[in-house]
C-alpha cells in the first residue's frame, strides 16, 4: 500500500513507539489542518463516555445535512456494564450524524415505553493519497442501568425521523436479557482474530446455535489495521469496520459482545496508545486503572463465573508497539481483581481472556512477555482458565503448573487448577486466514487422535528475539475455523465444562475444570 504523504517512512515508525508515532503524527498534522489532532478527539472521546460529544441536537458535518428518515441504523451490538445483572450498553452506527439520537426499551416487543438519550462519538480518518478518501464515521451509545435481573427486555434505537416503535422500524426491535440475580447455570462462547468474511460469519451461525449468555472475542476484531504492528505504515481503512458491525449485528445485537484488543486493534491514527477508535466504537466497564480509557482491560462477574479482559498490547515482547504503556498499572490492577474475585462468596471459578498466547506453538508461538508479568499472578490467584487468540487454530495445553505440565488434561478429562495448574486455550479460528503448526507437527483433536510427542517451538523475549524451546504441554490441535463453548454450573460440584466446536458443529474438545475435586 501506497504511504501516505503525511504519514512516517515505515522505516522510522518500525522504530517508534505507539505515543512516539502519535506525537510525530501530532506535530506535523497540525501545521497541515489535515486531522482533528489526538487530544480534540480523545477529548470528544472522553466526553462521550458521559454524555452528548456536542450540543444536543447539533450535526457534527455539513456532509452530514441527511434527512433522519433516511438514515437507517446498523451494526448494533451489546455489552455489559459493570453489573451484568442490572447494566447494559447498547451500541450502534448511522451512516450520517443524526439528530438526538435514543434507545427505546420495555418488557414487551410492543411496550418499547422507557426512553434513553444516546450519545455521539464520530470518528474522523483522514484521507490516503491515492489510496481512500476520508472518512467520517458516527457511533451511538445508550447506557441503561437499574434493570432487573434474569429479565428479558426488547429494545429499539433510533433518532428525529426514526422512531423503532412506528409500524415502518418495529421489526428491528430485538431482545436482551440480564444476569440472573443469584448463579445458576449459563453458557458463554469465545473466539478470536474474526475479521470480515464467510468463515467469520459463519462461526457467528455456530455461536448463535449454543444460546450463550455472552461471548468473549480474544482480540483482533476485524483487521481495519492491516499488518497489526500498531505503525501508521501498516495500511488501514477504517470502512472495515463498517462491514464488520453489520456481519456481526445478527448475533452482537442480542449476545453481549465482551472484546479486549489485539495487536491487530492499535490504530495509530487516533490516540497515543491506538485505542481512540476502540473507545468510539464500544462501550465496555471500566478499566479501573486507567482514566483516559483502555478498553481491552476490565472485569465483570456473571453467575458463579469472574470474568478478567487484559490488554496483552502492554506486555507483549514480539510486538513493542505499546509495550509497557500502563506503566504497570495493568498487572497492579490485574493482581486487585484477582484477589477479589477469589475472595468473592459467590464466585466459583475465575477466567482470563487476552490476546497474545503465553503457551501456543503455530506461527506467533508464545509471547514471553505476557509469561514474565501475568503468569505468576495466575498461579498465585489459581486462575481457572485462560483464553487467547492471536494464533489462527486451536490449540489447549495440558494443566500447566510453573511453566510445566502440572497434570495431563486428554481429551475429555478433568481438572483442579489448585492443585494441577492453568489449562490454557488459544482459540484464534474466529474466521481469519488459518495458520499451520510447526513442520511435522500433526493435528490432535477429539475424534483424530494421534500420539503425543514433544513439540519443538519458540518464544519471544525482552530482546525480541526468539528463543527455542520443546515443549510437553501441547495436547490438543486444531487446523480449522473453530470457537469454544464452555459451560458453567454452580452449587455442589460446581464445574466448567469446556468445549471446542469445528465450525460444522462438530466437537474437536472437551475437559472439565473442577475445584476441590
Amino acid at each position: 500500500m501506497e504511504t501516505p504523504d503525511f504519514g512516517i517512512p515505515p522505516r522510522l515508525a518500525s522504530r517508534m513507539s505507539m505515543a512516539e508515532q502519535h506525537e510525530y503524527l501530532r506535530t506535523r498534522l497540525s501545521r497541515r489542518r489535515t486531522l482533528v489532532t489526538a487530544g480534540a478527539v480523545a477529548g470528544a472521546l472522553l466526553t462521550g463516555c458521559s454524555g452528548p460529544s456536542r450540543p444536543a441536537g447539533a450535526p457534527v458535518s455539513a456532509t452530514a445535512r441527511v434527512a433522519g428518515a433516511a438514515v437507517a441504523p446498523f451494526g448494533r451490538h451489546l455489552a455489559f456494564g459493570a453489573d451484568p445483572r442490572t447494566r447494559m450498553r447498547i451500541s450502534w452506527q448511522v451512516p450520517f450524524a443524526v439528530r438526538r439520537p435514543f434507545v427505546r426499551v420495555g418488557p414487551r416487543p410492543d411496550d418499547l415505553s422507557r426512553r434513553i438519550e444516546a450519545d455521539l462519538r464520530d470518528l474522523r480518518t483522514p484521507a490516503l493519497t491515492g489510496v481512500r478518501p476520508a472518512v467520517e464515521q458516527y457511533y451511538l451509545h445508550a447506557a441503561l442501568d437499574g434493570l432487573r435481573p434474569g429479565t428479558t427486555y426488547y429494545y429499539g434505537v433510533g433518532h428525529d425521523g426514526w422512531d423503532p416503535v412506528s409500524a415502518a422500524h418495529r421489526s428491528a426491535t430485538t431482545s436482551f436479557r440480564t444476569a440472573p440475580a443469584t448463579p445458576e447455570r449459563f453458557v458463554f462462547t469465545a473466539f478470536g482474530d474474526q475479521g470480515v468474511g464467510r468463515s467469520a460469519n459463519a462461526n457467528d451461525d455456530v455461536l448463535l446455535r449454543q444460546r450463550p449468555a455472552f461471548h468473549l472475542h480474544a482480540g483482533d476484531i476485524c483487521y481495519a489495521d492491516a499488518a497489526g504492528t500498531g505503525s501508521t505504515a501498516d495500511g488501514y481503512d477504517p470502512r472495515t469496520w463498517d462491514l464488520y458491525l453489520k456481519q456481526t449485528e445478527p448475533a452482537a445485537r442480542s449476545v453481549p459482545w465482551m472484546v479486549t484488543t489485539g495487536n491487530h486493534d492499535m490504530e495509530a491514527w487516533y490516540s497515543p496508545d491506538g485505542y481512540g477508535g476502540q473507545l468510539a466504537r464500544f462501550s465496555l466497564p471500566d478499566s479501573g486503572f486507567d482514566p483516559r480509557g483502555t478498553p481491552g482491560a476490565y472485569s465483570f462477574a456473571y453467575g458463579n463465573v469472574g470474568f478478567v479482559a487484559l490488554d496483552a498490547n502492554d506486555v507483549s515482547y514480539e510486538i513493542p508497539a505499546n509495550l509497557g504503556h500502563s506503566g504497570g498499572r495493568q498487572t497492579a490492577w490485574l493482581d486487585r481483581t484477582l484477589g477479589e474475585l477469589r475472595a468473592a462468596r459467590d464466585v466459583d471459578f475465575v477466567v482470563v481472556f487476552f490476546h497474545h498466547c503465553a503457551y501456543a506453538t503455530a506461527k506467533h508461538a508464545s509471547d514471553a512477555g505476557v509469561r514474565d508479568a501475568w503468569l505468576p499472578l495466575f498461579a498465585r490467584h489459581q486462575v481457572d482458565l485462560v483464553i487467547n487468540g492471536h494464533n489462527h487454530v486451536y490449540e489447549r495445553t495440558d494443566a500447566v503448573r510453573g511453566g510445566e505440565v502440572g497434570r495431563t488434561v486428554p481429551v475429555g478429562a478433568s481438572t483442579d487448577p489448585a492443585r494441577d495448574g492453568t489449562v490454557y486455550v488459544t482459540a484464534g479460528g474466529g474466521g481469519r486466514n488459518l495458520f499451520s503448526f510447526p513442520s511435522g507437527v500433526a493435528d490432535s483433536y477429539e475424534g483424530h487422535l494421534t500420539p503425543h510427542d514433544a513439540v519443538r517451538s519458540f518464544r519471544w523475549t525482552a530482546s525480541r528475539a526468539t528463543e527455542a524451546e520443546t515443549v510437553e504441554w501441547s495436547r490438543v490441535r486444531y487446523t480449522g475455523f473453530s470457537l469454544l463453548k464452555v459451560e458453567a454450573r454452580p452449587g455442589p460440584g460446581a464445574r466448567l465444562t469446556v468445549s471446542a466446536l469445528a465450525q460444522d458443529g462438530s466437537r474437536i474438545d472437551h475437559f472439565e475444570v473442577r475445584r476441590g475435586g
